[in-house]
């Protein structure tokens, strides 16, 4: 008995220790009512920049069901710094599944997907604060259905590629 404790707390541990990403700064989620996404929802996230003097990758995440009737999804996202101007504001097309296959990109098991696109990378914050990203679906449906969560993740930049 005593063993099968000590395991479950080394396989806790080990999974604990695992999952923590020390490059993360922020991530963050929003799940979606009824797995559509309206014109109308706008999700906004806000997240603490500290260290003006890193760099950071900013990334939009998506879930998506494989019913999901388009390959791929334009998103169009809005910067603004602690003094309420806007930063940035560009449209991503987002490749959801091969356009040539139909088959799913992103990681994921039965009829969901995850995928994380790297949206504004290498991102330098002049001034320590609150920033706030909004995300709006720029497809020609007004109501996306099989879209069942959007996100952010905010990660300190890697070491340049030589």
């Amino acid at each position: 008995m005593r063993k099968l404790i000590h395991l479950w707390l080394v396989l806790g541990l080990t999974l604990g220790l695992a999952a923590c990403d020390p490059n993360r700064v922020f991530e963050k989620n929003t799940d979606l009512d009824n797995n559509r996404w309206a014109v109308q929802v706008k999700p906004a996230f806000e997240f603490e920049i500290a260290d003006t003097t890193q760099r950071y990758d900013i990334y939009i995440n998506i879930r998506n069901t494989l019913s999901y009737g388009y390959y791929n999804l334009y998103v169009k996202h809005t910067l603004t710094g602690p003094d309420n101007k806007r930063i940035s504001q560009l449209l991503h097309q987002m490749l959801l599944m091969n356009p040539q296959t139909g088959e799913p990109q992103g990681s994921g098991t039965g009829d969901l997907f995850d995928h994380q696109f790297l949206a504004l990378p290498n991102q330098h914050f002049r001034h320590p604060g609150t920033y706030k990203i909004v995300l709006e679906q720029y497809m020609r449906q007004d109501q996306l259905p099989d879209i069942m969560s959007v996100g952010i993740r905010v990660a300190k930049a890697g070491e340049p590629k030589k």
